[in-house]
């Protein structure tokens, strides 16, 4: 998960201190180092798990260790051709970030215990997917947030909107009735690309595609194209600046000031809005963003974690039995709760269903996606031409002209340069 999105979700207070680690109890025990990343688990929560890991695991000691986002991808490719005991046996990753730390055999095969132990037909597909190979499964879906719609409810009433869209149709018609009045019905800024390319995937487009081991760029696209045109109508509805992202200002502090009656979001931006204005407290809402039909919402960039056991651990059934208990649904859903995080498995939805933001979250996580599932994709990401493509689209600038251009800039980061 990308750490500016995590940083919204997560609610914990007092963590574990980086690179700290939480003491096991007795002696002869073999030693399973595990790497979580800082804000991922509460302090609470990782001393209750170790724990009642470690009570019915007699042989095994757990040795947490509090990772940093900034630097850890070079910190993991250094710790996957490591030799030294004190290497990770297991590791925490974002989602997908899981396709460059398979490449060169790097990972362990957990397909068998996937199939077999942990129901993996009922993960959620954007942490599943970015953790295959192949038919390999490498990485294990631990916990997952998505955007969803904050809303103020006092400005929906005032307009005659009784209930939430269903459907893009319902959504584009309540938001013009939103937008009046001195009022946005919407601030969704012009370089939200995580937002479009839910759009993208309900029309049934991608942002790449892959043939014979290739990837191309696929904004280009007649479905891609619908979704960007879905954007562009939903975006005029209010004032997003068009060449800049939703940090750029942060859309909490935009939301915050008031006139605005929709954002798109983590539901854990309403921390950040209420200490900014503590009189909206009880006028946010939530809703999945809805999908071009009421049969099921519209799909979602999933952000989140897997774990990740290194090729080179020295225990790999140690490992795998941390694995399987930190994303089995007793701890994986004592961690949503706690949290606020969506539980790795459809099944385990109801966990979260008593908190109105998790629970819209966690309806869309069931029509998640990830970003392509290639190595090169941090090299997109890095200059990203998707931004670019928006920004001129909404400017007037002939979108398939532009997409075109940018379909061949994705298609170049993604093209290895032997």
């Amino acid at each position: 998960m990308r750490p500016r999105l995590l940083a919204l979700v997560c609610v914990s207070a007092s963590l574990v201190s980086a690179c700290g680690a939480l003491p096991g109890s007795g002696s002869g025990r073999h030693t399973v180092t595990v790497w979580l990343m800082k804000d991922s688990a509460s302090k609470e929560f990782l001393s209750s798990f170790t724990k009642d890991f470690e009570s019915t695991h007699s042989d095994l000691r757990l040795d947490i260790r509090i990772q940093e986002w900034t630097g850890i991808g070079g910190k993991v490719e250094d710790a996957l051709s490591s030799e030294s005991a004190d290497a990770p046996d297991v590791i925490e990753v974002g989602n997908t970030q899981v396709p460059q730390y398979v490449e060169g055999g790097r990972l362990t095969n957990l397909t068998l215990e996937s199939m077999r132990d942990w129901g993996m037909d009922d993960w959620l597909p954007g942490l599943a997917e970015p953790g295959q190979d192949g038919s390999i499964q490498y990485g294990i879906p631990w916990y997952a947030a998505n955007r969803v719609v904050v809303y103020r409810k006092d400005l929906f009433e005032q307009a005659g909107i009784k209930s939430p869209p269903r459907t893009r149709d319902e959504w584009i018609e309540d938001t013009e009735k939103l937008n009046s009045g001195g009022n946005q019905g919407i601030y969704l800024a012009g370089q939200d690309w995580y937002t479009l390319s839910g759009f993208i995937w309900d029309e049934g487009g991608d942002l790449a595609t892959e043939k014979d081991s290739l990837w191309q760029g696929a904004l280009d696209t007649p479905a891609a194209l619908r979704g960007m045109d879905f954007y562009r109508r939903l975006q005029s509805l209010g004032d997003g600046p068009v060449a800049a992202d939703e940090e750029h200002p942060p859309q909490a502090g935009v939301f915050a000031k008031g006139k605005v009656a929709q954002i798109i979001a983590v539901p854990g931006v309403a921390q950040a809005i209420t200490q900014q204005n503590p009189e909206l407290k009880d006028e946010l809402g939530y809703f999945t963003i809805p999908g071009p039909t009421a049969e099921k919402p519209g799909a979602v960039f999933t952000g989140g974690s897997d774990l990740v056991v290194p090729r080179n651990t020295d225990d790999r059934d140690a490992a795998v039995a941390v694995v399987a208990a930190l994303t089995g649904s007793k701890w994986d859903t004592e961690l949503a709760r706690t949290m606020d995080y969506v539980p790795n498995k459809t099944t385990l939805a109801d966990a979260v269903g008593g908190e109105e933001g998790v629970a819209a979250m966690a309806a869309g996580a069931a029509q998640g996606r990830a970003t392509p599932n290639s190595p090169q994709w941090a090299a997109v990401e890095a200059d990203n031409p998707i931004k670019g493509y928006m920004t001129r689209v909404l400017s007037g600038n002939d979108p398939a002209t532009e997409a075109k251009r940018a379909s061949e800039k994705i298609t170049d980061a993604l093209t290895p340069h032997l």
